[in-house]
């Protein structure tokens, strides 16, 4: 658990170090310019981050359903080399995909206005301003979306069904609050990040709804990333202790 909450601690930092400066300098200038390579290089860290993270979220939820519903097979199974293998694969994935989408994406005609009304190079904000026929990168981007996003949330939800499943039938209290104890962390960034990705996208695209998905962005890109840790920490035995040694 702590090999891949230091992958996701990385994936974190990659996303605030890549969309809060430019929002900070936005904020003080009344606005910012940024090239087109530069707003690429921007969406390419940002996409390969997010679901980098969707796919760590989902190895955690695996290792926390081997640990409590498989407890003597676990060490077993989840080994440092399969760790190192699901963490290569998670990131390899991540980069490939979403540096191919933006490579087809910075190879449209922009012809319109090239004002992003975002605090930095999103997806869609970036192709609104296309004036080429971007039905099939759409296409794409959904079939990439539903792959990398929706699929590791339902294998998620399923293993939170046999977790849920197996605490119930634990007959002492105290077992199953030590078994729920070990997920609650997990859950709780699972439900943050989830429900404010799931919002901007299911928010349908009208002007007045500007505000309100650029807010929800800043949750998922700020908020949900300086969580993580603090969630972590505060339900971690082992940062309790450590905490209560300290003298100040």
């Amino acid at each position: 658990m702590y090999f891949f909450l230091t992958q996701l601690t990385t994936s974190d930092i990659i996303i605030t170090s890549d969309t809060v400066p430019n929002m900070l300098l936005m904020v003080m200038n009344n606005g910012t310019t940024m090239s087109l390579v530069g707003c690429i290089t921007q969406l390419v860290c940002f996409l390969s981050s997010e679901c980098s993270e969707c796919l760590f979220l989902t190895v955690m939820s695996y290792d926390r359903y081997l640990a409590i519903c498989h407890p003597l097979h676990y060490h077993s199974i989840m080994n440092s080399n399969l760790c190192m293998k699901y963490i290569l694969a998670s990131w390899l994935l991540s980069f490939t995909v979403t540096s191919f989408q933006t490579l087809n994406l910075s190879q449209l005609h922009f012809c319109r206005s090239n004002v992003i009304d975002h605090f930095f190079c999103d997806f869609d904000p970036v192709l609104k301003l296309s004036c080429s026929n971007v039905k099939k990168i759409k296409t794409l981007s959904l079939f990439i979306g539903f792959s990398l996003i929706v699929c590791p949330f339902f294998v998620i939800a399923i293993s939170y069904v046999y977790i849920i499943h197996t605490i119930l039938i634990i007959q002492s209290i105290t077992g199953r609050q030590k078994a729920f104890s070990t997920c609650g962390s997990h859950l709780t960034v699972v439900t943050l990040f989830y429900g404010t990705l799931f919002s901007i996208y299911l928010i349908p695209e009208k002007e007045n709804s500007i505000v309100l998905r650029k807010i929800l962005s800043i949750v998922y890109t700020v908020v949900t990333p300086l969580a993580n840790p603090i969630i972590y920490c505060l339900r971690n035995k082992d940062f309790k202790k450590a905490i209560k040694k300290l003298h100040f």
